[in-house]
């Protein structure tokens, strides 16, 4: 077995060539994903290794990118599209909603889109405007597209790859402030016996109550847990990975065993993940609840200036704080 220690970026690069080996259909494309290797070095010796007819440089035009790799996508190629920073993803909106999430049930099923939108997001990297977005919501809303968030480099590594094998069109959120940590990554995992894509994952077993968390809040969550034990709270921390469709039976699961639930996201509270979360776990397990079920997430605010954002992100003090509030009903 070979098993290796990576960062979560690296076992991305990895998945994406492995991808790029195995299928000549498969294309990357976007701005600075070639020469550059990305803002983010992702695709870093891609483009020397494949050519430049596969990892593509183009132009600075989100909704050019899209509208490129539909076409793409209809002929037959998997396209991988980078959309450099969350914040920069807008432009391109009317492209994935009108095009990318409608072409299969507009063609009667005849047509699919087998595309992939890689999209660094969150915040805690001290960027500047636009560079700090939490979109997830507007996407997870859109009938006809899949959204997923990996959390840590074994599942970076293979998650890409589940999603560039898919032929639906999957929206692929990269917990950016994440890129650099590291964990062990099994590089002869073979995706026919890999954890489901559209599945949660129990990463901390617990009985006191459940943290239900995606993307660059999973370690904020389990680090929240290892807290709690000191104080002899043993807290459960349920990664959702999927966020479209979601998997609520694990998370119906956990609830009911532990009785309270937190939700917790960086993007803000008002409409969001949390919210439709929330509201399933109370129809699903109302008569399993102690208290109600509490989120915590970034303010219904635009994302702040960066010397300010820790005040902005959910960190392990206030998760903490919401666990304590669950047992004081």
């Amino acid at each position: 077995m070979a098993t290796e220690t990576l960062t979560l970026g690296k076992a991305l690069n990895v998945g994406l060539r492995k991808a790029l080996e195995n299928d000549p259909k498969v294309v990357i494309m976007g701005e600075d994903v070639g020469k550059l290797g990305g803002v983010f070095r992702i695709t870093d010796g891609l483009q020397k290794d494949f050519g430049d007819q596969r990892v593509i440089d183009t132009p600075l035009a989100e909704s050019g990118i899209i509208g490129t790799a539909v076409g793409l996508a209809i002929r037959g190629y998997r396209p991988i599209c980078e959309i450099q920073f969350d914040g920069f993803v807008y432009p391109a909106y009317d492209q994935i909603v009108s095009q990318v999430a409608k072409m299969h049930y507009r063609s009667g099923g005849k047509l699919r889109i087998p595309m992939v939108i890689r999209i660094p997001f969150g915040g805690g990297i001290g960027a500047v405007e636009h560079h700090s977005e939490s979109p997830e919501a507007y996407f997870a809303h859109t009938a006809g597209l899949k959204v997923v968030s990996c959390a840590n480099p074994q599942d970076a590594y293979v998650m890409i790859q589940q999603a560039i094998a898919s032929d639906d069109p999957i929206v692929f959120l990269e917990p950016k402030r994440r890129y650099w940590e590291k964990g062990q990554v099994d590089l002869d995992a073979p995706l026919s016996e890999a954890y489901p894509l559209h599945s949660a994952r129990v990463v901390r077993p617990g009985t006191d109550a459940t943290l239900l968390a995606y993307g660059p809040m999973v370690r904020t969550c389990l680090d929240a847990a290892t807290a709690a034990a000191e104080d002899g709270r043993n807290l459960e921390v349920v990664d959702l990975r999927t966020l479209s469709p979601l998997d609520l039976g694990a998370v119906y699961e956990s609830v009911r065993r532990t009785g309270r639930a937190v939700v917790v996201h960086e993007a803000p509270s008002n409409v969001g993940l949390g919210a439709e979360i929330a509201a399933r776990i109370t129809e699903e397990c109302f008569y399993s609840l102690e208290s109600p079920v509490l989120r915590v997430t970034g303010f219904d605010t635009p994302y702040p200036a960066a010397r300010v954002e820790e005040e902005y992100l959910p960190d392990l003090d206030r998760v903490l704080d919401a666990v304590d509030r669950t047992f004081g009903w």
